[in-house]
């Protein structure tokens, strides 16, 4: 069984709706965070999160 992790919001630090696998990778991912209500591009590769650079 893969191993699966919530993804955390890099703003506030709380759980948000999406989880990921270890073989996981997204590059400029719209993570909205339904408690701050804050959304933030986010990339993903093996259950490290970093906010992207690059806003659109």
């Amino acid at each position: 069984m893969e191993a699966t992790k919530w993804i955390l919001c890099p703003i506030c630090g709380r759980k948000t709706h999406n989880k990921i696998r270890e073989d996981t990778e997204m590059k400029k991912f719209p993570l909205y965070c339904p408690k701050c209500k804050q959304e933030t591009l986010v990339d993903v590769e093996r259950f490290i999160v970093s906010v992207c650079k690059e806003n659109i």
